[in-house]
């Protein structure tokens, strides 16, 4: 007799073994701890660094004097006011192209820097890159270079660790505290808003949008760091697009630096390469790469790895610019024995300066032309029209003035172009035969009156239109304004 033995596909496997488990797909984050590195780029980090923290903090409680009534903060989005002002820029929100244009030009100016000089950008103006170097610089304040952060990590809780841990978060919660602060005062008045944060009698919003980026800052820049621009952001994807083989990117060149090993000092340079592999360039790196890997998404450009190689170079008597600001075109060149050449002008790096300027010029001429003074005739849709007890037919509208200079404005209102009508508006009363109507306008002001046109129904078409003029009574100018008069049902 034949013995079969059936085995259950997919089953939980013999009593007491333990199931099979799928492998994770997340894996954990491996801490980096960046050595302090010495050098011009890394100067040119601290500087950078000190600039736009000091832009980002400072620049709302600038003054900028624009006349009576008007906000004095040089660059603030006044929601209240419905304007952005950005010194001696003011945009209202009908001109929100404007900042359309701006947000464009930024745009193309970042692509242009990028098909240059790869991902600078990146390296060293991305907000993420300047307050993560601002926590670095507080962690090392605290618990010391690479070697000693290391050393405290692995070390058993003690009053030592725990008072250098605690302090670093606290410094890091107040940094982060201070860039929420500091966001919002772009939205408010900052002298206004800095008193009122602290007594409870600012807005609601206030104290979320400073919540959410004291969070987002802490987070981002104390917890994530690398995990932002390797995971979160997609511009490291976007540059793979706006680079080619002749963009000056932070490169290893292989040429000269392969084959690579240690090197004593007795030892002769025949028949090896430059680098010694001594690690320096991966022990510098923020995003905890190796750089002679070619290359990769992870890198930002930061050029800390240059500067520690120059050090080493030094050391050991050879030639700086074993990692350099290069291109892939000069490496294989040179690799090739060949005279390595640079190609800046080319025909993306051309397109975008053209648009750049052709982008810039227009708008500097929508801004210079733009009218001071303009006005909008709205007719009511409910009801479109009433008949009054004599026959006649009227309609409503609403007059919107919008006065954009620094001085008041008065102006004459009329309305042309019905037979055998008039009109008055509500709070200055009826206009005299054929006459005008006065309007003043504050400075900056919008002001929105009430315009009832009365019509007599003969002689005009069941939708016909009227024409609304005013007239500037200090300048003498006109402008003109359309809008439809209806008769019956429509």
């Amino acid at each position: 007799m034949t013995k079969v033995t059936l085995i259950k596909a997919g089953g939980r496997g013999a009593p007491g073994q333990k199931p099979e488990h799928p492998p994770s797909l997340y894996e954990k984050r491996n801490q980096i701890y960046p050595k302090l590195a010495h050098g011009k780029f890394r100067m040119i980090k601290w500087l950078v660094m000190a600039g736009t923290l000091a832009v980002y903090y400072l620049i709302p409680w600038i003054r900028w004097p624009r006349g009576e009534g008007i906000p004095d903060q040089a660059v603030l989005a006044d929601f209240e006011g419905e304007k952005f002002y950005f010194f001696f820029l003011e945009i209202w929100p009908q001109e929100i192209y404007f900042l359309g244009g701006l947000i464009i030009l930024a745009a193309l100016a970042l692509f242009l820097v990028t098909s240059l000089f790869g991902r600078v950008w990146c390296g060293y103006t991305c907000p993420q890159t300047v307050w993560t170097d601002l926590y670095i610089w507080v962690e090392r304040a605290f618990e010391g270079d690479r070697a000693a952060r290391m050393r405290l990590d692995r070390a058993p809780m003690s009053f030592n660790k725990t008072w250098r841990k605690t302090g670093k978060h606290i410094v890091w919660l107040l940094i982060a505290f201070l860039t929420g602060g500091a966001f919002i005062l772009y939205w408010h008045d900052a002298p206004t808003i800095g008193r009122t944060f602290f007594t409870g009698e600012a807005p609601l919003t206030a104290y979320f949008f400073a919540g959410v980026l004291t969070f987002t800052t802490y987070a981002l820049a104390g917890t994530m760091r690398e995990q932002v621009c390797t995971y979160l952001c997609p511009w490291p994807r976007i540059q793979g697009a706006l680079t080619d083989e002749h963009a000056l990117n932070v490169t290893y060149r292989y040429d000269r630096g392969e084959p690579r090993g240690p090197h004593r000092k007795d030892q002769s340079w025949e028949g090896r390469g430059d680098c010694i592999d001594c690690k320096q360039c991966v022990q510098v790196c923020p995003m905890g790469i190796d750089i002679r890997d070619g290359a990769q998404l992870e890198c930002i450009h930061c050029a800390l790895c240059i500067d520690a190689c120059d050090d080493m170079m030094k050391k050991v008597g050879r030639p700086t610019g074993l990692i350099a600001y290069d291109t892939d075109v000069a490496v294989a060149a040179r690799a090739c024995g060949e005279k390595p050449r640079y190609k800046l002008l080319r025909t993306r790096t051309i397109l975008y300066a053209i648009l750049i300027a052709a982008i810039s010029l227009l708008m500097l001429w929508g801004y210079t032309s733009k009218s001071t003074y303009e006005f909008n005739v709205l007719k009511d849709r409910s009801p479109p029209f009433i008949r009054l007890s004599d026959g006649r037919i009227r309609n409503g509208y609403t007059l919107k003035l919008v006065n954009k200079s620094t001085d008041v404005r008065t102006v004459d209102v009329s309305v042309e172009g019905l037979p055998e009508s008039d009109f008055e508006i509500i709070g200055l009363g009826p206009a005299p035969e054929g006459g005008t109507l006065q309007v003043t306008t504050d400075a900056h002001g919008v002001e929105r009156y009430r315009l009832l046109v009365t019509a007599s129904p003969e002689n005009l078409s069941r939708r016909t239109t009227l024409t609304v003029q005013i007239k500037d009574v200090a300048t003498g100018e006109i402008a003109e304004a359309d809008a439809p008069f209806t008769t019956g049902d429509q």
